[in-house]
């Protein structure tokens, strides 16, 4: 399976090939006249919402875009910030942490009174957070009661396989193997808060393999899921190969389609309907505007507006850089566009 890195990376200019969607991908909402506004102040953007990310790219130059994965996210408010394009607006406020390093950005809506990106960006994460049983490993957790699964939304049970031994312990635990669409769970027959649930998304590979208790199902996790060895044998032996298979089979299933648990439906507001589009479906490659060089906090080569129309500028001295330049627009300075932080 490749590695999916969408939901736990930050990435910026990413080339198109890695702004479409990805197998079990979605996009649950799309806005247009969002502004990237601490990182691509006065450049118009668009957002996507999917399952497992944000992604904003400019209108204007596609090639500058940046992705959010909702496993880096720390915390998501609203707040009013200065908008380059629209003075005094609402933002939506991302506080993050990627590669032990902590990242904010303030994506404002430039259209007075249109909010519902904001609901669905807290939305479809809080969605993300409470659907980690699709995607995460978890040992021991309140997932079994009174020998029954807890079936999480979209999940089928496939087989309920008893007599299988987990051999994590010199003796080994007995318990029962449940295989449904999107898992396998074990549990321990005498105590089934003793337990794991495995995601597919997680799984490296299942074997059979030789092991002290003879031959044993063996599943290693991927780097992702911790690099865990997990081994299994099977009562009777003789159902040990039909198992291996059914797990290959609904392994290689959930490849192709994964289901990653990320529902999300807003309340009186009709859902996109174009949920599958990739994001770059509606621009053509292009080459970069003169006058605009990348990801910057501020651009000079746009020309102030008033009323719609362009305002040429007259240059003006500069004794902290000690040369003529473009006066700075209302609400920068020049030591602030230096900054990489702000000043207390």
């Amino acid at each position: 399976m490749n590695a999916i890195w969408q939901d736990k990376e930050i990435r910026f200019d990413l080339p198109f090939s890695q702004l479409r969607m990805r197998p079990g991908e979605k996009i649950l909402d799309r806005l247009d006249s969002v502004e990237d506004t601490k990182g691509n102040g006065g450049t118009r953007g668009r957002l996507a919402v999917t399952n497992l990310r944000i992604i904003w790219h400019s209108i204007s130059s596609p090639r500058i875009n940046l992705c959010i994965g909702y496993n880096c996210f720390l915390s998501v408010t609203t707040k009013v910030v200065r908008s380059a394009l629209r003075g005094t607006a609402e933002a939506l406020y991302i506080l993050t942490t990627y590669n032990n390093s902590r990242y904010e950005f303030i994506f404002t809506n430039l259209i007075p009174g249109n909010m519902r990106h904001f609901t669905s960006v807290m939305g479809v994460h809080k969605a993300y957070i409470s659907s980690r049983l699709y995607r995460e490993l978890k040992l021991r957790g309140a997932i079994v009661h009174n020998k029954q699964l807890k079936v999480l939304p979209s999940e089928q049970i496939h087989t309920s396989q008893h007599g299988v031994w987990n051999l994590s312990s010199d003796t080994g635990n007995l318990g029962t193997m449940i295989i449904t669409n999107v898992r396998i769970v074990w549990f321990a027959d005498i105590n089934e808060t003793f337990n794991v649930s495995l995601p597919y998304i997680q799984i490296d590979n299942i074997r059979i393999r030789d092991s002290k208790f003879g031959e044993a199902l063996v599943i290693v996790t991927n780097g992702p899921g911790g690099g865990y060895v997990l081994g299994f044998r099977v009562d009777p032996v003789d159902k040990l190969k039909p198992l291996l298979k059914e797990l290959h089979t609904l392994h290689s299933i959930y490849v192709n389609k994964p289901v990653f648990g990320v529902q999300y439906t807003w309340t009186n507001q009709p859902i996109p309907d174009t949920p599958e589009k990739s994001v770059d479906e509606d621009f053509e490659e292009i080459g970069e505007p003169r006058g605009e060089m990348g990801p910057t906090i501020y651009l000079a080569s746009q020309a102030a507006q008033k009323d719609g129309a362009k305002v040429d500028e007259t240059p003006v001295y500069s004794p902290y850089l000690g040369l003529a330049i473009e006066p700075p627009r209302e609400g920068f300075t020049l030591k602030g566009l230096w900054e990489v932080l702000p000043s207390m």
